[in-house]
């Protein structure tokens, strides 16, 4: 086994040891989208008229991409935490591959993620949501969604070591909320102000958005929209692949100079 697959694996192991013995941010991120879905679901659904589908159906989609881009959060949050306790210090000195801290924060992320997918599902199928598409579009699905949650996680532990402070980083991270407002996570897009909707089409969670209601079966892909939100999969992967590229040799980068 490779030094950087040796040494990631072991850090993989220590992030889910550290999210055990802290439950406190697992709780609050795996509970907050069936709190969303209940509250927007039965509060503000019936204030929304939704052609052609229930509203409740439309938003789980719409959730599944926002927990995708809370990575930006949790990466943030724990790669703060660690710079300024001096975990990280004291990591940098041991000898191991420079790559496989934050590689095994952002894997150990993608695991939790994938797991706190089954109660907020098992919710959406309660209040009537259905997937309606085939084995392949729901791994389809799955991948997309926890690749963007994999870059998002790695722009996350890049603002995370560059801010190095766990109250500067929760503040910022708590910014990243407005981030699904302003897309069509929520909302259909095609009503909105001309500058608006442009800015919420080409956000990344509208494209990755579109894409999960395509593969389900909850809604059809628009016709008149930006490129990333009426080619949503390819969107989706642009956009994952372009994160990635930009954060993930920053972070190691930032992470190795200390």
């Amino acid at each position: 086994m490779s030094t950087l697959a040796y040494d990631g694996t072991a850090l993989l192991g220590r992030q889910l040891r550290r999210i055990r013995n802290n439950p406190g941010l697992l709780i609050l991120t795996q509970t907050t989208p069936i709190t969303m879905l209940l509250f927007f679901g039965y509060v503000f659904g019936s204030a929304v008229a939704m052609p052609g589908t229930e509203y409740r159906a439309f938003l789980v989609p719409g959730l599944l991409a926002a927990t995708a881009s809370g990575g930006i959060m949790t990466g943030m949050f724990q790669a703060a935490q660690d710079t300024h306790r001096g975990v990280t210090d004291r990591l940098r000195t041991l000898p191991v591959s420079r790559a496989a801290v934050p590689l095994g924060q952002a894997a150990a992320d993608l695991v939790v993620t994938a797991a706190g997918l089954i109660p907020f599902l098992l919710v959406a199928l309660a209040v009537g949501w259905r997937f309606e598409g085939t084995a392949l579009d729901a791994l389809a699905a799955l991948t997309l969604l926890l690749l963007f949650r994999l870059a998002c996680t790695w722009v996350g532990i890049l603002l995370g070591l560059a801010s190095r402070n766990e109250e500067a980083a929760g503040q910022l991270g708590s910014v990243t909320f407005v981030l699904p407002l302003l897309s069509s996570a929520y909302i259909p897009t095609e009503n909105l102000t001309g500058w608006l909707r442009a800015l919420a089409e080409w956000n990344p969670i509208s494209a990755l958005t579109t894409a999960l209601r395509d593969l389900s079966g909850t809604a059809p892909v628009p016709t008149d929209a930006a490129w990333p939100v009426t080619h949503p999969v390819a969107g989706t992967l642009v956009w994952s692949a372009v994160l990635v590229a930009l954060t993930a040799p920053l972070a190691i980068r930032r992470y190795t100079r200390g």
